[in-house]
């Protein structure tokens, strides 16, 4: 990628499939990489393939670099949510966060479990050795419809 972006020790490049977010240096485990900054919209309707569900009506849209984390069923990070008060005590927000959940090596690939409902489930083409076989949240393997395993289809798998 020509015109690489770098911020707080990430940087986004090519990926299996797109685009990705490449660390540029060590972080440990459990730590914050950084906050997830983007548009929210309040709109139950609303979908993309990088909205971030904050309730059952509204979602964030995040921005570069978070906006680029791929899934893996075997991800190394997690996505947190902060719910924000003013000095009143009273809900003014939600910020979302991506932490670490394992050391990462400058160089490797950040990514997430997506963990999407059965409904938007797509085929997985993460390669970690735990794969499901599909984009979506293990407990909800159960309600996928019975298609038999999944065949790969080029780049409509996050990876």
């Amino acid at each position: 990628m020509k015109d690489q972006v770098v911020v707080d020790g990430l940087r986004i490049d090519q990926a299996k499939y797109g685009l990705g977010v490449y660390a540029t240096r060590s972080f440990v485990a459990e730590e914050t990489v950084g906050q997830v900054h983007g548009s929210v919209i309040c709109d139950p309707d609303h979908s993309s393939e990088y909205c971030i569900a904050l309730t059952d009506r509204v979602c964030l849209e995040p921005a570069a670099p978070f906006r680029f984390l791929n899934h893996s069923c075997e991800p190394n990070c997690i996505l947190w949510q902060l719910e924000v008060e003013n000095h009143l005590g009273e809900f003014v927000g939600t910020e979302v966060w991506v932490e670490t959940l394992k050391p990462i090596v400058a160089g490797e690939q950040l990514t997430i479990d997506y963990a999407w409902p059965a409904g938007g489930a797509i085929p997985c083409l993460c390669g970690s050795p735990t794969c499901r076989g599909w984009i979506v949240d293990e407990l909800e393997l159960k309600n996928l419809p019975d298609q038999g395993p999944p065949r790969p289809e080029g780049p409509a798998s996050a990876a």
